[in-house]
């Protein structure tokens, strides 16, 4: 294995491999050890990170970097003085609020503080304006180049290779498939190529064909000159005061050589780097720009007034790497093998312990040993072109301090990937977000109100219009857009056999019918969920294939079937997410709605069940009408020629006026489907549960022959589970009324009261008599039900309906009660209905 990239990211890739016992492998870096971001870095060691995945990346590099120096006896510079954030309104404290719980499930420790407790470890801060804030006392920061060379010392201890001013010129795949990595001083050969080349990454894609979704952006802090009051303190041995943080100010503030180090996080930070740097660059900086700083040093000033009476000593202005969303990207590339990427790391001196970590897991085990699919490279397609990763990255940069609410949708570089009836569904009152590029209407504003999106983490003003959809749903027939499914025709002689070990389901037998099936984790954990349809016959006379899985992971499941193909050429891939359509009907007069539109066909039960699918027409447009929906209701998937879409939603509204039929929207869809304790991958699917961990016994064939998996989730069953997928009632919640009650209120600011009732939204932890014993995956609102409602994991012997467990959401306890699946229409009477 070759690591290229000798930054904190390189360097502990190599350790972290050579620690799992993979001693054949070597690094090569360009220039000097730390010549490129990791040398300007501010060194910080943010817990805090709303992502389960990068939450767990950043608490194991905290932890590590202790046990490194203790290791190697090399000094890493680590100094745990605590980080504490600021809150200046009730949003922010949700935020903080929702984060706790998040810390909780992954054991990191946080704190709640009011201002004068704040102000007890801080007394140069003032605390006007102030309500609160967090603090991780684990936390601090460290000196970058000393920890890299710490993990260097250590990886040579293990016998790893370190090449020093060696560059890279090319990296090509030989005759036998390893790696030839080309350089200046000579070539190498290997089986496993890691990227770690921070501002270079985009250079170093194209050398194997990859648009790797990383671009730098300009990242300012400024050094004071040291202040007498710091000074003083150092003289009489009080402790540092810590890294503080003006979360709503966007900025960071810690100690420097009896000093200040201001870090502020400004809009309008340019991208840089944008081809890739000067074939010489070492140790660059740019010129500083402190205009752009000016209202983040203002605001600073006003919370901290020493900083305002202390001169400046020097700024620095370095690039960071960032990707559109801000989280880094570790794990496998797509469309090559054995190439690896831990590459866009905005935090990089953070994250750069445990994203070595994992890598090596899943490079030496087969998998990772957390869900990494918050930091999964392939969760961005080939919509990421370089100018939309400028203007996304330098978005990402500027959102680093901004309230991370759980339905925050971005607004640069939008709209992009369209269907073609966005416009009417805008004309309808759509309120769009986005994923994998594509427009979605989240939910329709409704009787003249803003097109606008309201956004909170208690129940906000958005909800009476999900509600009005979920009950015309429910009562009447509803229309969604799904084009951004992925979706995908696998075909050929071998590819029933290859489908076949690929899930964990029996594949249906007749052509027409259509399964759900999951394809399992090395290790008996869930990968990927699939819709299967047999189609038939390809024109060769082989069997055909109709694959759909969800959207934003289209990269990630198909390079998942390319990745298992045989290379025999016996099975044949086809992507036709771009080129199909679908729109799904749902509610009790689905039915007549179709029979409208196409009226030469028979949609009772018995001719067309649930689970199959016919070819028909809807008005005059070929139509491929699948009988299934992720709402619980009478419906069908309507999969089409995407040039047919607008026509048949013209047909469809139509025909559909005295109907009542209505769109509705992705955030209507999830109450539905947590109604119907209905599983998504990433949530209450992951690798890091046993299949049959998250319920999926119907789906889960362990007699059907061998499978992807299979053998690892009998020894994990023989060994016992730990946890139990269940649905959770929670009664103490109000419940939301006709006219909006329960609803978000909102201060003259705009902010919330950080007193509305508020449903789970994922990842708060879950209590019996006190003790954590389990975790929510997901949580809504049902509105056919009029319930708030929990999807989770707990230990078996507390999954029984009936069990009384309790649940903080945004650090309030309630009481919550397992109830059992599907609390709505739990013999699925409405989805089998006839007529």
């Amino acid at each position: 294995m070759v690591v290229i990239g000798g930054g904190v990211v390189g360097v502990s890739t190599l350790y972290h491999l050579a620690k799992k016992g993979w001693t054949d492998v070597a690094l090569v870096e360009r220039k000097e050890l730390t010549s490129g971001s990791t040398w300007h870095a501010a060194g910080l060691l943010p817990l805090f990170n709303m992502s389960y995945s990068v939450g767990q990346i950043h608490k194991y590099s905290v932890k590590f970097y202790q046990e490194l120096e203790q290791e190697t006896g090399q000094k890493v510079g680590l100094s745990k003085v605590s980080n504490i954030r600021l809150a200046e309104n009730q949003d922010r404290m949700d935020e903080y609020r929702q984060y706790a719980g998040v810390a909780e499930t992954i054991g990191v420790q946080v704190d709640f503080m009011t201002p004068e407790e704040v102000q007890e470890i801080w007394p140069l801060m003032s605390t006007e304006g102030l309500i609160g804030a967090i603090r991780h006392p684990e936390d601090g920061y460290i000196q970058p180049a000393d920890l890299t060379q710490a993990l260097a010392k250590g990886a040579r201890a293990l016998g790893a290779e370190i090449n020093r001013n060696t560059t890279v010129t090319g990296i090509e795949r030989t005759a036998s498939g390893e790696w030839l990595v080309k350089t200046d001083k000579g070539d190498i050969t290997c089986e496993h190529v890691v990227s770690a080349t921070g501002s270079f990454a985009r250079q170093t894609g194209r050398m194997v064909g990859l648009d790797i979704p990383v671009i730098p952006v300009e990242h300012q802090y400024i050094v004071t000159d040291a202040h007498p009051e710091i000074l003083k303190r150092k003289e009489q041995g009080l402790p540092e005061m810590g890294v503080l943080r003006g979360s709503d100010g966007q900025w960071y503030m810690r100690e420097e050589r009896g000093g200040l180090i201001l870090g502020p996080y400004e809009h309008g930070a340019p991208a840089c780097y944008v081809d890739g740097p000067a074939e010489d660059c070492e140790y660059e900086l740019f010129q500083e720009d402190l205009e752009r700083l000016e209202p983040h040093i203002e605001h600073a000033i006003h919370r901290v007034p020493a900083f305002g009476e202390v001169g400046v000593k020097q700024v620095y202005n370095g690039a960071i790497a960032y990707t559109p969303d801000g989280n880094p990207i570790v794990g496998p590339a797509w469309d090559v093998p054995n190439f690896w990427l831990s590459e866009g790391h905005s935090f990089g001196i953070t994250a750069a312990g445990g994203a070595g970590w994992q890598l090596a897991e899943w490079m030496v085990e087969g998998e990772p040993g957390i869900d990494m699919l918050g930091v999964d490279p392939r969760r961005f397609g080939d919509y990421c072109t370089k100018s939309y990763l400028k203007t996304k990255n330098e978005e990402a940069y500027a959102h680093v301090f901004v309230t991370h609410f759980p339905d925050e949708e971005r607004p640069d570089a939008r709209p992009l990937r369209r269907s073609p009836i966005y416009d009417r569904l805008k004309d309808l009152g759509a309120v769009f977000g986005q994923s994998f590029g594509w427009e979605r209407a989240n939910f329709y504003a409704t009787d003249g109100e803003a097109q606008v999106d309201d956004y909170s983490f208690r129940r906000s003003r958005y909800m009476e219009s999900v509600r009005k959809e979920c009950l015309n749903v429910m009562e009447n027939v509803g229309i969604l857009d799904m084009t951004g499914f992925a979706k995908a025709r696998v075909s050929g002689p071998g590819a029933e056999a290859f489908l076949d070990h690929l899930v964990a389901n029996k594949l249906p037998k007749k052509v027409g019918r259509l399964g759900l099936a999951h394809s399992l984790s090395p290790s008996g954990g869930v990968h990927s969920e699939f819709t299967i349809l047999r189609e038939g016959t390809d024109r060769w006379g082989h069997p055909s294939f109709y694959l759909v899985s969800a959207g934003a992971f289209q990269r990630l499941d198909h390079d998942w079937l390319l990745r298992h193909m045989p290379e025999d050429g016996s099975v044949r891939f086809e992507s036709l997410t771009n080129s199909m359509g679908v729109l799904v009907v749902a509610g009790p007069k689905a039915r007549d709605l179709m029979k409208r539109v196409s009226p030469g066909t028979d949609f009772s039960n018995k001719a067309f069940p649930w689970l199959s699918s016919q070819q028909i027409d809807v008005g005059m447009a070929p139509c491929r009408a699948a009988r299934v929906n992720f709402v619980g209701e009478l419906g069908w998937e309507l999969h089409h020629p995407i040039e047919y879409q607008i026509h048949i939603f013209d047909v469809l509204m139509e025909a559909g006026k005295d109907l009542g039929l209505k769109p509705f929207g992705i955030r209507a869809m999830d109450s539905l489907r947590v109604e119907k304790s209905y599983r998504l991958p990433g949530k209450e699917l992951s690798i890091e549960y046993a299949a049959l961990e998250s319920g999926l016994d119907r789906f889960v064939h362990l007699n059907k022959g061998d499978f992807l998996g299979r053998d690892a989730l009998s020894k994990w069953q023989e060994k016992g589970f730990a946890y139990r997928f269940v649905t959770l009632e929670v009664p103490g919640v109000a419940p939301i009324g006709p006219d909006g009650e329960g609803l978000v209120r909102r201060d003259a600011a705009g902010h919330g009261d950080g007193e509305s009732p508020a449903d789970a939204l994922g990842s708060n932890p879950i209590y019996k008599d006190g003790t954590l014993v389990g975790r929510a995956t997901s949580g809504n609102y049902g509105f056919r039900v009029g319930k708030s409602l929990v999807l989770a994991m707990v230990p078996p012997a507390l999954s029984e309906p009936g069990t009384e467990l309790e649940i903080d959401i945004l650090k309030v306890m309630h009481k919550c009660v397992v109830i059992p699946e599907s609390p709505y229409d739990p013999e699925n009477a409405c989805l089998r209905a006839d007529g």
